[in-house]
């Protein structure tokens, strides 16, 4: 109950303020820049047709999103073990991972859109490079951090290198590569709704929609849209931190 009681007493202050800007600070003239809650539900999301169009958008997204963070999961954690068994990989590896976090990614999406189109392709590229990085950071981490005392045991082992990895460095690292993944995911669902505004070709997805409503000023709609978009983002990040809890809760403290 108390973790149920924490999550509506902050929703309940949110709608109030929110109804506090519309309905008092904003003038009748200005409301139409941000609806109060209610005509956003009986002016939109009530609204069969407009929200079927929102819900088939949000699948797009959803896809795009999914795809884009297995692909970033695949990348990160690889480059993560390449360079944490080779330094001299990781000196010049890791410059770059870190010049590609530091760029920002709508400065480089007029090169992706020109190199790769303005489809799924390059809205699936966009989710990859703003994923990515924490994977490789938090897994070339988690291998380094693996107790000193546990390697020279392998070293007395004559464990290969291999096995040192299998057996005792993935599995410590675990907690590190599951956490990146929860930060990933959420980043993957902003890249997803940033592709979705560049790159129009093909279905449109939540993104589309919100750019379109927001040319035509139908706030109702807009706020909709963020609201369903919002709550796919949450559902990824519940969904990754269940899996966290499943993986590492009962023997580390992250996943508790």
């Amino acid at each position: 109950m108390r973790r149920l009681l924490v999550p509506a007493i902050s929703a309940g202050l949110a709608l109030g303020a929110w109804y506090l800007v519309s309905l008092v600070l904003l003038s009748p003239e200005c409301r139409f820049l941000l609806p109060p809650p209610h005509r956003v539900f009986t002016e939109s999301l009530s609204d069969p047709a407009k929200l079927e169009t929102m819900l088939r958008a949000l699948a797009v997204t959803a896809r795009i999103a999914v795809t884009g963070l297995a692909l970033a999961a695949v990348i990160g954690v690889a480059v993560g073990v390449i360079m944490s068994q080779a330094k001299v990989v990781e000196r010049v590896v890791y410059p770059y991972a870190v010049v590609l976090q530091a760029i920002p990614v709508l400065a480089v999406v007029p090169l992706i859109g020109l190199w790769f189109g303005y489809g799924s392709t390059a809205r699936t590229i966009v989710c990859v490079l703003i994923a990515v990085h924490p994977i490789i950071a938090m897994t070339l981490f988690g291998i380094q951090s693996v107790d000193a005392n546990l390697r020279e045991l392998f070293a007395l082992g004559r464990a290969n290198r291999l096995r040192r990895l299998v057996s005792l460095e993935l599995p410590a690292a675990l907690p590190s590569i599951m956490a990146s993944l929860r930060t990933a995911a959420g980043l993957a669902v902003t890249g997803a709704v940033i592709g979705d505004m560049f790159f129009a070709k093909g279905k449109p997805g939540i993104g589309t929609l919100l750019d379109t409503y927001r040319a035509r000023l139908q706030s109702e709609d807009l706020l909709a849209a963020l609201v369903l978009a919002a709550l796919f983002g949450v559902t990824v990040f519940a969904l990754f931190t269940a899996a966290q809890r499943l993986t590492v809760g009962r023997w580390h403290a992250s996943g508790r």
